[in-house]
């Protein structure tokens, strides 16, 4: 095994020196490491995970750290007896007593020197006080790009988190899907009843299974936990399964030495070409009652010779638990479904507009948020026109333009953000916004708008757009407010004659407190070819009206630094009356 853990790495900050919590381990997949088929065991990849992840934490923390949770991760590829893994770890943000660590697995081939990315997973890991004072986590200081972007993503990541399983329990709870999955049943014949799946196993807890803390270790847990579940999938499928993902998972009490494991697992459900097994750890000692560590939900693949996916037989759900585990497994793979196709796609990969309905909207709203914020942390800002104060920058890569127009006003930050997250005023100060009308209200921080716009040409139809509104306030000092908008789809409101439907990829605005009384407004717009006849004279030159728009925005937010909160402007959050 080789671990760094980058002791000479120091960035200085405002006079203090910051040491980098980045960890990197480098291990050689031995035939100790495999399973028959030579692959390296995922549950010992796990291990390896969540050691280096645990070791950058304490580097950051300066005491012990636990596992909390576990983002979904992706497996795309496996590995094999000879190649080396390489694991590295950083935190990307700290919270109070928690924080976020980003692990980055890639394999890498000693003979021909390939590299080869084997997954990335975000890991929460909370700092354990030694003493009777609680602790209090330093903030992390970006140093490059890439880590600025991580530590203001961490933060969505976190709200997304939070809100899991309300996700779930409304899923449930919709009528359309519960239609949709009773229909699959009905469908269903030659099915194999999960039963023959089952699987249960225990394990006694030694002091090599246990960290320096003397509880469990985390990866090891996870490791037993794949054991079982390759287990139950062999059985239904009666050939050796791939695994392709873990959803996001929680570690709810810690387990320690003298501990009886005991792991269950069980086929959920079948999806074609895939199935879900989910997986339950238990602990005990003695007499007392079983303790819940853990759940997690595993999906496999089975592989032909050419490595394409086979077809899997459908299940037969035993009563009750069965089809409580059968449709949750329909709901899980909906939420995953929606949180690969929009978060984790590159901006470019995704749709302009994307169906919103409630199920996704957790995951629309993060994509809205990151995506501005990527924008934002650009280097590469180019000035291109400056009138007074009021300055616009571009920046273009590839086949894409960006602008940012920015400019100071006399009006504390967080009044700022109450006036100009509020679409329904834009036109107060915005030439461009004729009509905007709110369509609903999903909750105090998203809205969803239809915006109405002036054709560009004497003869042409004025153009509309349906657009998602997601508010941030800061989450630390020094973070902005946030303002972010980006199209999307809803049924009740497709495109009309009367219109030209419009698409906004990625807009919006973030506030900075200079001072007080004084705040620092960036506009941003990731131009579309809608938006772009709007800018591109300023751009090239030839006029500046974005100097008479946001001197338009300045004054309005002049004229009314004195007045009501956000939470009385902005509308609560509205139901939807019409079923998506």
């Amino acid at each position: 095994m080789a671990l760094e853990s980058l002791n000479d790495l120091h960035i200085e900050d405002e006079g203090q020196h910051y040491i980098s919590s980045e960890v990197k381990m480098s291990q050689i997949v031995l035939p100790c490491h495999a399973n028959h088929c030579g692959e390296l065991s995922v549950g010992q990849l796990l291990k390896w995970m969540d050691c280096t992840a645990c070791l950058s934490a304490e580097r950051h923390a300066g005491c012990p750290c636990v596992t909390a949770s576990v983002d979904d991760i992706y497996f795309e590829q496996t590995i094999s007896v000879g190649q080396v893994v390489n694991i590295k770890a950083k935190v990307n943000r700290a919270f109070n007593s928690s924080m976020e660590v980003g692990i980055k697995v890639n394999c890498e081939d000693l003979y021909s020197g390939l590299h080869s990315r084997v997954c990335q997973a975000f890991a929460t890991f909370v700092a354990r006080s030694t003493g009777t004072s609680k602790v209090q986590l330093k903030q992390v200081v970006p140093s490059t790009y890439r880590e600025q972007v991580e530590n203001s993503l961490a933060a969505e990541r976190r709200r997304m988190r939070l809100k899991h399983h309300e996700i779930m329990d409304e899923l449930l709870n919709n009528t359309s899907f519960q239609i949709t999955e009773e229909a699959d049943i009905r469908e269903e014949d030659k099915a194999v009843e999960t039963e023959r799946t089952r699987v249960e196993s225990v394990e006694l807890v030694l002091p090599t299974h246990a960290n320096h803390q003397a509880n469990t270790f985390g990866g090891q847990i996870m490791a037993w936990m794949e054991n079982v579940a390759i287990i139950a999938a062999s059985r239904l499928c009666k050939a050796h399964p791939t695994l392709r993902t873990i959803d996001m998972f929680y570690f709810r009490g810690p387990s320690q030495v003298g501990d009886r494991l005991v792991l269950k697992a069980i086929v959920n459900n079948t999806f074609k070409n895939s199935m879900e097994v989910g997986v339950c750890a238990e602990a005990y000692q003695g007499e007392e009652p079983l303790r819940h560590i853990n759940s997690a939900f595993m999906t496999f693949e089975v592989l032909d010779e050419k490595g394409r996916p086979c077809l899997l037989p459908p299940i037969i759900p035993e009563p009750q638990e069965g089809k409580r585990r059968y449709r949750e497994a329909l709901a899980r793979k909906k939420i995953r479904l929606d949180r690969k196709y929009i978060i984790s796609c590159k901006q470019t990969e995704v749709p302009l507009s994307v169906p919103w309905d409630p199920s996704n909207q957790v995951y629309l709203s993060y994509n809205n948020v990151s995506a501005l914020k990527m924008i934002a942390a650009k280097n590469n800002w180019v000035l291109s026109s400056k009138k007074n104060k009021v300055s616009l920058y571009t920046v273009e890569e590839k086949q894409s333009l960006c602008f940012r127009v920015e400019f100071e006003v006399d009006v504390p930050a967080h009044r700022a953000f109450t006036l100009v997250s509020d679409l329904r005023q834009r036109q107060e100060w915005d030439p461009h916004y004729t009509r905007c009308e709110l369509l609903i209200g999903v909750d105090e921080d998203d809205f969803i708008y239809q915006v109405i716009t002036p054709s560009v040409g004497d003869k042409g139809k004025d153009q509309d757009f349906i657009l998602l509104a997601s508010r941030r306030p800061p989450c630390n000092s020094g973070d902005p407010y946030v303002i972010a908008l980006r199209s999307v789809t809803l049924p009740t409101h497709p495109p009309t004659e009367g219109f030209n439907r419009g698409e906004v990829v990625c807009a919006g605005f973030t506030i900075y407190a200079v001072s007080e009384s004084v705040s620092k407004i960036s506009y941003y717009n990731q131009a579309s070819p809608e938006v772009l006849p709007y800018i591109s004279t300023d751009i090239a030159g030839l006029s500046s009206s974005f100097y008479s728009t946001f001197c338009a925005c300045s004054r309005y937010l002049r004229e009314n630094k004195v007045g009501p909160s956000a939470s009385d402007i902005l509308p609560s959050a509205v139901e939807l009356k019409t079923p998506l």
